[in-house]
């Protein structure tokens, strides 16, 4: 049923889509609120500033700054997580999660790397390029949304499913990113 409603709404295709089964409030959330604001040009504004800063980084010079994320997370010190959360783009991601009313656990961006760029919230990694939910949406190309099947989210400690859309350039159409917001599922069953 759900996939049917994300196809009739135009939102993905039947290729675009895997098995998770979200309930139509879900689907309805995401075409009238989120599609609404995941392209927003403070956002792809900093996914290009990032893009411009990161596309020399080879694998292990990523692995390193994944490593040094994954060790602050949790401590009184953390030099990277706050370069991310302190930036303007957290701040309006925050403000999305809150007029969400508990619908969004937490939203993250990404550049072409998979790194985040700007987050709601602390997440377990700083890379999410090696994750489906960056694959599958930037790695599939413009309009890519990648649905993932309701679980435990470790950073969120809630059930959640996660929509994950590539984000493009709106002059060349290009990816540059990817955007993850994950749904609280009781908020919609």
């Amino acid at each position: 049923m759900f996939r049917s409603t994300l196809m009739a709404l135009g939102l993905v295709s039947a290729s675009a889509l895997n098995a998770a089964e979200f309930p139509p409030a879900m689907a309805d959330f995401i075409e009238n609120d989120l599609k609404g604001w995941i392209n927003a040009p403070a956002i792809i504004a900093a996914v290009r500033a990032q893009n411009s800063q990161t596309a020399g980084l080879s694998q292990a010079d990523i692995d390193a700054r994944d490593t040094a994320w994954r060790q602050q997370v949790g401590q009184p010190s953390q030099p990277l997580i706050e370069t991310v959360l302190s930036a303007p783009l957290s701040d309006y991601l925050r403000e999305r999660v809150t007029a969400a009313g508990g619908r969004i656990t937490e939203v993250f961006v990404m550049d072409a790397n998979g790194l985040n760029v700007a987050a709601s919230s602390v997440t377990s990694d700083y890379w999410q390029g090696d994750e489906a939910k960056f694959s599958e949406s930037y790695g599939r190309g413009a309009g890519a949304v990648f649905i993932d099947d309701v679980e435990l989210d470790e950073s969120t400690q809630r059930y959640q499913g996660q929509v994950s859309f590539s984000l493009s350039d709106p002059a060349s159409g290009v990816p540059i990113g990817a955007v993850t917001v994950g749904l609280d599922a009781s908020a919609f069953y």
